[in-house]
């Protein structure tokens, strides 16, 4: 009787460990989305196409990127005056750095010896030394109204800033750490980026339907792409020719082919669609619907949304750890 029961007592551990590990290997992926209105991050099953759970974090995170390393993922509360440092992977709280204030876009040059931070209501950026794991301020750099997003040319010497306030566009000198040109743009500035060839800025009018082509070297604007009003953010497909463009007020999604400079097709996404991520394999997308508190799922080859997941109010920035390179 007694060697039955160790038997099945030994049987019973070994299903309940095998069950754990499953457990966390299903979620090992999980997809991160920041709730701004909430104060909250939402954690989804990228298989299941559920949410697990929501924590809350400080107020008003807006947007979020990986480490250079891919060990961690930093997210910005801009209220909050903090960075919150989560595992990519599961979405667990690794760290906070506290006192960094008012961070609500963020970026890495591409050398990673640099972080820039919007503050969009302080009106100014703030530049940081990084060294692989601590920051340190090292500027901060008064510019214009609401201070945005941030794109950097691929050699890391510049930091290019959208304003949002004053329809403007700056770039900063990361050597220097002085504002070299500030340029005049369209209604509203806010995602930009920049193209794989560094030739051109492409800057997100929310407060019109296009997207400015710029060459920054000579501060001039070549091209107006027209996508649908309210063209907000940019997320690349990964293949460093489509990127995609989400027109909040449009209700749309466009795909822009960056050779050709020309918008090559739209998806429909009901709910104001904002921050997007795209799968490793290319083949799916992920997008905040900042008016519905949903999330989007869509199916990149039909161009459709397949399903919608409810998260909390505002939802803004989203990640995924196996997610296609940037552009």
């Amino acid at each position: 009787m007694l060697r039955r029961f160790s038997q099945l007592l030994s049987l019973s551990l070994r299903a309940a460990c095998v069950s754990a590990v499953l457990a966390v290997s299903a979620h090992a992926n999980v997809v991160v989305v920041l709730n701004s209105g909430d104060a909250s991050v939402s954690l989804l099953d990228q298989t299941g196409e559920k949410e697990l759970s929501t924590f809350s974090v400080g107020k008003e995170p807006h947007h979020l990127m990986a480490t250079p390393d891919n060990k961690s993922l930093i997210v910005a509360s801009a209220t909050g005056n903090q960075l919150l440092f989560l595992d990519p992977k599961t979405g667990a709280v690794q760290r906070k750095i506290r006192d960094i204030i008012d961070p609500y876009q963020i970026g890495f040059s591409p050398d990673q010896k640099w972080f820039v931070a919007t503050g969009l209501r302080l009106d100014r950026v703030d530049v940081y030394s990084y060294d692989g794991q601590d920051l340190k301020l090292s500027k901060r750099i008064p510019l214009a109204k609401t201070p945005s997003h941030i794109a950097f040319d691929n050699a890391s010497t510049t930091a290019f800033i959208t304003q949002q306030g004053s329809d403007q566009v700056s770039a900063i000198d990361l050597a220097t750490q002085q504002v070299k040109w500030t340029m005049p743009v369209g209604k509203l500035p806010a995602g930009i980026v920049m193209t794989p060839d560094n030739k051109y800025l492409l800057v997100g009018i929310m407060g019109a339907d296009y997207v400015e082509v710029i060459d920054w070297r000579t501060q001039k604007i070549v091209k107006k792409i027209k996508t649908g009003v309210g063209a907000h953010n940019f997320r690349g497909q990964g293949d460093k020719r489509f990127i995609y463009v989400s027109n909040r007020v449009a209700n749309t999604i466009s795909v822009v082919d960056m050779t050709t400079l020309e918008n090559v097709g739209t998806i429909k996404v009901p709910g104001g669609p904002d921050c997007m991520e795209v799968t490793a394999d290319g083949k799916t997308m992920w997008a905040t619907l900042r008016w519905s508190k949903k999330v989007a799922v869509i199916d990149l080859a039909s161009r459709s949304v397949t399903k919608v997941i409810p998260v909390g109010r505002s939802p803004h920035g989203i990640y995924l750890y196996n997610r296609a390179p940037d552009i």
